[in-house]
């Protein structure tokens, strides 16, 4: 069972959501929040395994919350109804699992807690390309790992090189796995061994250092 701490400011999107994952027989809802401050204390309080938090809130907002939980073993689904910004790019830098639009279905949300959960992290695929081509035009974040001059062979290995680069694309371990020709649990230990050569701590981030370093490029 994934247990779950919602936390959102407006009263219909708490009650909405909180309602339609309590539908799901492997998601529970242990706690609701209506603001960061009380995220937090709930947090603290019933461990669970997802942090579901609206990115803006009074109080505290979800990024806060997210740093101050980022050393424990809670991951944080981040909500926003924005497009990308300063924000987004906190949250990033926070070290969330993944991000989705509100007004996502609700069997994508559901998926997406799975996901997190499963620590694969997640982002919803209208907010991807626009995220990177932020990053690439105004290189807010700086690199989370210094490139070496002999480039990035001098981090990864080949097969490393390769699941990044699809990575990249969006793809999932299975259809990385069915790119390559391995199983998924393959692609699986690459990327425990990947992330902390990167020195980041999530797929996205890994992602994005991807496009910091020059090692895919935004296609037009």
């Amino acid at each position: 069972m994934i247990r779950v701490v919602l936390a959102d400011d407006q009263a219909l999107v708490r009650k909405g959501l909180a309602s339609l994952l309590d539908d799901e027989d492997d998601i529970e809802v242990v706690g609701v929040g209506e603001d960061g401050v009380e995220a937090l204390r709930l947090i603290r309080e019933l461990t669970p395994d997802v942090a579901c938090l609206d990115i803006r809130m009074p109080g505290m907002n979800g990024i806060e919350v997210a740093e101050a939980v980022r050393d424990s073993d809670v991951e944080v689904l981040m909500l926003t109804t924005f497009d990308i910004d300063d924000y987004v790019f906190g949250a990033l830098e926070a070290g969330v699992a993944g991000f989705l639009l509100k007004d996502s279905d609700p069997e994508i949300i559901a998926n997406a807690l799975r996901q997190v959960a499963a620590g694969r992290g997640t982002i919803d695929g209208s907010l991807t390309r626009r995220l990177l081509r932020e990053v690439a035009q105004r290189r807010r974040l700086q690199p989370m790992a210094v490139l070496p001059e002999s480039g990035v062979q001098e981090i990864l290995t080949a097969r490393e090189l390769d699941i990044l680069r699809l990575l990249a694309e969006g793809l999932s371990n299975a259809e990385i796995a069915a790119q390559l020709h391995v199983e998924a649990s393959t692609v699986k230990s690459h990327l425990a061994r990947m992330l902390p050569k990167l020195g980041v701590s999530s797929r996205l981030q890994a992602v994005v250092w991807a496009y910091q370093n020059h090692v895919v490029a935004l296609r037009e």
